[in-house]
């Protein structure tokens, strides 16, 4: 076996990117240049909710790329993303999910660092007193302890979200936005104070960029998904709208559910539309229009490369990609709710989030076809993948019968990863 064989060639058919190659999938090499390119460098990152660290020293240990970081709250208020990388020997020295503390101690060697990552205590420092009275070992006399904090990322709020960049230089986070992508953001996080409901946590053997295509596929969810063809929550007939930013790196799909059970030419000969498919518990669909909707009863953005914002009907989350290899990725729900929502509000966005998750009547598919889809790549990877739904441009649309915005995320992945 040759463990030294040469990464395979990204080969496109052509300049533009309906035909994606499978190796876009497969190349551990190009896998790290992502991880650099998009998650380290000149890119915001989702690290979380405001109101997932609501007290001083409450904090979430969570991730930017294959890259372990502690969102915390510093005791004036201010929330501090920190590498969990001790400065002295690199251990990842957080392991707890969530928790409170005065300050981070690395166990290994006991460094103490305080909320802002900054190195405040070293033991023995000065050395020992050995038996002659005289100071053994010890840093050398050079030795700053402010030139030994943790790594500290470049933070930036809005609406009660957080987001974070190794890069310091990156661009404010509402241009990196775009004004078309943060009007559908404002839209979600308008200013409201959030209620962490609860997680849900898996691990997809597959490419984390397949997650990314999911949520900016409106072709599939009225063909793949049983629960929102039969009952009109996500149909290729429902009004809808797609829209991308101007590099065409994130997008916000629309859409206003139909009439359950209707059949029609969206229906008819789809294999997943059940007519006849009733629900037990109805309470599943108890829909109750917000005023904040304006309009659309679902909108799925996703902001490149690691965050899709969620609401479908009632349920609003947050979907958090990190990359484990080029063939598998950590995906993380939290779903929350509205600080002056009611406890029936509060019932109705628990039971519709049952839709969604690892095992959600809806997702668990997603998990799926992801796995299969990967399995596919890996056993002919100078193959390639077809995206050619609507054309071969990428452009906003008043429908959803089209893969534009794949081949618009990929305009932007080949514009930066063959610089």
């Amino acid at each position: 076996m040759n463990d030294t064989a040469e990464a395979v060639p990204i080969r496109w058919e052509s300049e533009g990117t309906s035909r994606i190659p499978f190796a876009a999938y497969t190349d551990e090499q190009r896998h790290r240049e992502e991880l650099e390119r998009f998650f380290y460098r000149g890119h915001w990152c989702y690290v979380g909710l405001e109101a997932e660290i609501p007290n001083p020293g409450d904090f979430k240990r969570t991730a930017v790329g294959e890259r372990s970081v502690i969102m915390v709250r510093a005791a004036d208020g201010q929330v501090h993303v920190l590498e969990n990388v001790c400065a002295h020997r690199g251990m990842a020295f957080c392991r707890e999910r969530h928790g409170n503390r005065k300050s981070f101690t690395c166990p290994y060697h006991q460094w103490n660092y305080n909320l802002a990552g900054k190195l405040m205590g070293v033991p023995f420092r000065r050395g020992v007193r050995g038996e002659d009275g005289e100071m053994q070992g010890g840093m050398p006399e050079d030795f700053k302890t402010d030139e030994h904090g943790l790594t500290k990322l470049k933070v930036a709020t809005r609406g009660g979200v957080v987001f974070a960049s190794f890069d310091h230089e990156v661009e404010s986070l509402e241009d990196y936005m775009g004004p078309v992508i943060l009007k559908w953001f404002d839209r979600l996080f308008n200013g409201r104070q959030l209620k962490i409901l609860g997680y849900n946590r898996q691990r997809i053997p597959g490419n984390w960029k397949l997650m990314q295509e999911n949520i900016k596929d409106p072709y599939h969810p009225g063909l793949l998904h049983t629960w929102f063809v039969t009952f009109g929550l996500w149909r290729a007939d429902n009004k809808s709208q797609l829209v991308m930013d101007a590099h065409h790196r994130h997008a916000a799909m629309i859409s206003t559910r139909g009439t359950q059970g209707q059949a029609g030419q969206a229906t008819t000969a789809v294999s997943s539309f059940k007519e006849s498919m009733k629900l037990e518990d109805d309470r599943f669909l108890d829909i109750v229009p917000e005023p904040w909707w304006g309009g659309p009863t679902a909108v799925m953005t996703t902001l490149f490369p690691s965050v899709i914002l969620q609401q479908q009907v009632n349920s609003v989350s947050t979907r958090h990609i990190q990359p484990d290899g080029h063939g598998a990725f950590f995906f993380e729900w939290t779903h929350f709710a509205f600080e002056d929502d009611s406890e029936e509000m509060l019932r109705r966005r628990l039971r519709q989030a049952n839709l969604f998750g690892p095992a959600g009547f809806v997702s668990a598919d997603d998990g799926e076809v992801i796995e299969l889809s990967q399995q596919g790549f890996e056993s002919k990877p100078w193959h390639r993948a077809l995206a050619e739904l609507g054309g071969r441009t990428a452009e906003d649309t008043d429908h959803m019968v089209t893969e534009g915005l794949i081949r618009g995320m990929y305009e932007y992945w080949r514009k930066v990863m063959e610089k």
